[in-house]
């Protein structure tokens, strides 16, 4: 009988020893893991490198220590992110951050077997990267910038503004935005409501973003698209000439004299995203991290720049503001 329950307890003590080596190797301080990340535009903007390396020290992964990054940024140019798409998979990292929606394309293309976590990515499920929010059910997961309806609220923030705004300028780039016939939708369903006219003002470089200049009467609001943020001095300096109120995805442009922004907070954002590439190093799969929606917004209000145009954003849209710039 003795001999009996040492047998069993030798077997489970194996057991348990064989389970150990994977859990140990993603814990252990000395060995190293890579972590590669694609990003639409510059390093330093929306989401920076020093932030991504700040959130994943929190969780204990420590570059020249037991991390190591690889940051690629693509400018905002198509065939760049491409390219480096094919640099970062021939570096065999252990898991991918994508930050924008052509980042998650290029990747996902490249492999189907390294974990990728996304951030600042708009509608994931009708763009195909995951099969549904709760159960992404592939090796892609990550966190949405988007809910369905924020775009309603753009909409909105433009008709609170006297003089009032009757026709509305989406401004987008298809090649970078692909999910924006979806936001258009949903923004001529606001529309109807709000007594609005919309007009999708597509660009493609930086000639048709100065052509905005001609627009008159009316309001612009720019959708999610990392185009549009690697351009946005040509933008913004387009918008300033035409002297109409605008609204836009993320609060740079208003810190950069856009009229108002209404977004997500990138900086949780990346927080967010940081834990998961944590757990994934610790042998989570990301088939089964849920994709989560945003969970903060914030408004930001150019009051200098309202001045500047003649405008005046309605007090109810002051007292909720976040921040205002004056």
């Amino acid at each position: 009988m003795v001999s009996h329950m040492n047998r069993r307890e030798c077997l489970a003590l194996l057991g348990t020893i064989a389970a150990v080596p994977a859990e140990v190797l993603a814990q252990q301080p000395n060995v190293t893991r890579r972590v590669g990340v694609l990003s639409v535009i510059a390093s330093d903007e929306v989401i920076g490198q020093a932030r991504l390396a700040e959130a994943l020290a929190a969780h204990g992964w420590k570059e020249q220590d037991n991390l190591n990054i690889d940051w690629r940024s693509g400018a905002g140019d198509r065939a760049r992110i491409a390219q480096l798409a094919d640099a970062l998979i021939a570096r065999k990292p252990d898991i991918l951050l994508a930050l924008g929606t052509p980042s998650v394309e290029e990747l996902r293309r490249r492999t189907t077997t390294i974990p990728i976590v996304f951030a600042v990515v708009t509608d994931p499920v009708s763009q195909g990267f995951v099969q549904n929010l709760a159960h992404p059910g592939g090796n892609i997961t990550g966190f949405t910038d988007y809910d369905g309806p924020l775009a309603g609220k753009w909409l909105e923030m433009l008709t609170q503004v006297t003089p009032k705004v009757s026709r509305v300028f989406v401004v987008y780039n298809p090649a970078t935005a692909p999910f924006a016939p979806l936001m258009l939708r949903t923004l001529e369903g606001a529309a109807q409501t709000l007594l609005v006219t919309v007009e999708p003002a597509p660009v493609h470089d930086v000639a048709s973003i100065a052509a905005l200049a001609s627009r008159k009467e009316g309001g612009f609001l720019v959708l999610p698209d990392f185009f549009t943020m690697a351009n946005r001095a040509d933008l913004l300096a387009a918008i300033a000439e035409t002297r109409l109120p605008s609204v836009f995805w993320s609060r740079a442009f208003v810190d950069e004299g856009g009229l108002m922004s209404y977004s997500t907070d990138s900086a949780e954002q990346l927080r967010r995203a940081a834990a998961y590439v944590d757990r994934i190093l610790k042998g989570a799969q990301a088939a089964d991290l849920p994709v989560q929606n945003p969970t903060k917004f914030e408004l930001a209000i150019n009051l200098k720049t309202a001045k500047a145009i003649g405008v005046a954003p309605s007090p109810g849209l002051l007292a909720i503001a976040n921040d205002v710039i004056e």
